[in-house]
């Protein structure tokens, strides 16, 4: 592709973080956003890059993000949906918002992104999305009914868009992590992470450049025949 414009979203930490690094020296100009401020110049060391604040779940602040983007003339043609949350909880006890906020934060705002750029992705004939899952939403998780359902529900949205799309030569992938170091893994105990090494079979955990160089090939030209699969990142946590 000639043109490599990248859009991150959760771009201020972990996963999201290290695919803005690796995008960046690929040659892209990277796109991130968050919700609060984040000085993606400085987490980068280089000028080649802009972020957003951006709510991905509030439509009104997603409208607005393109017309900034279409002045300054850099409508991307490789999306990243990476943002999302958990609000772990035994379904019993699961709140209605607590169900609400994550699939909105993880499953809705991938629907407003998409929706967002889809149509200069066809007007182009070019483009790619990935969708950042989770091996959660492969084989469940207790505690996790609403962000494993979330996760499970962008593996049908992505099998579905990639088949709208795919003949205007726009692919639409997902990638399904399983225990990546992060600082949303860092907070487990000792005794946790060892019954947790004991499930996976490479017994250690991933780290976030697994992730981000799986979506630099998925994004590339030698992805091309690649689309609407959900592709996991686990050291063979789940193998189906």
């Amino acid at each position: 592709m000639d043109k490599k414009i990248v859009f991150i979203t959760g771009v201020s930490r972990g996963i999201g973080l290290e695919l803005a690094k690796c995008f960046l020296n690929d040659g892209y100009f990277v796109i991130g956003t968050s919700r609060s401020e984040f000085n993606l110049h400085e987490q980068l060391g280089s000028e080649n890059c802009l972020h957003i604040p951006l709510d991905v779940t509030n439509r009104d602040q997603v409208s607005s993000c393109m017309e900034k983007l279409k002045e300054k003339d850099i409508v991307p043609n490789v999306l990243i949906n990476n943002a999302g949350i958990t609000k772990d909880q035994l379904f019993l006890r699961m709140k209605n918002e607590e169900w609400d906020d994550v699939i909105e934060s993880n499953l809705t705002s991938v629907f407003n992104m998409s929706k967002l750029f889809i149509k200069s992705m066809v007007k182009d004939r070019s483009g790619k999305i990935i969708n950042i899952s989770s091996v959660a939403g492969l084989m469940g998780n207790p505690g996790q009914v609403n962000y494993s359902a979330s996760k499970a529900g962008l593996g049908g949205f992505t099998r579905a868009l990639a088949k709208e799309v795919a003949a205007r030569n726009i692919t639409v992938n997902c990638i399904a992590p399983g225990f990546i170091e992060t600082d949303m893994t860092n907070h487990f105990k000792d005794e946790e992470l060892k019954n947790i090494l004991n499930q996976i079979p490479a017994n250690k955990m991933g780290n976030p450049k697994h992730i981000a160089d799986l979506a630099l090939f998925l994004a590339s030209s030698k992805g091309n025949y690649i689309t609407g699969q959900t592709i996991s990142v686990d050291g063979g946590l789940y193998m189906s």
